[in-house]
């Protein structure tokens, strides 16, 4: 789980810095901030399902669909909060940031030991 948290972080870094050598800085920093705004909650609902399979009896069903229910919310309330409070915002960046990070999991899903 800690893994794909990690690669989620490093997915935006590498798409934000794409962004800066393809637009600018408002883009690269447009779509840095829409990775974070998948990031930061996916890290957050990861921390309370570990801490939650660790309690005895903490693998309750009711506590996914609470932490899962808090992630949705507090992304949306997160993209707002970008959306209104940065003026450079670029959208095809900030979308673009947004889409790469919902889709890391793809990577760690057919990735292959070798």
């Amino acid at each position: 789980m800690a893994r794909m948290v990690l690669l989620q972080f490093a997915a935006a870094l590498v798409v934000a810095l794409v962004a800066v050598f393809v637009s600018g800085l408002s883009s690269g920093i447009s779509a840095l901030l829409g990775g974070l705004s998948c990031a930061i909650p996916n890290a957050l609902f990861a921390l309370r399902l570990n801490a939650s399979a660790k309690k005895p009896g903490g693998g309750n069903p009711m506590n996914f669909f609470i932490g899962e229910f808090i992630k949705i919310g507090s992304t949306i309330a997160l993209m707002m909060a970008v959306v209104w409070l940065y003026r450079d915002l670029h959208w095809v960046a900030f979308i673009a940031g947004i889409v790469v990070i919902l889709k890391s999991y793809f990577i760690l899903l057919f990735r292959h030991k070798l």
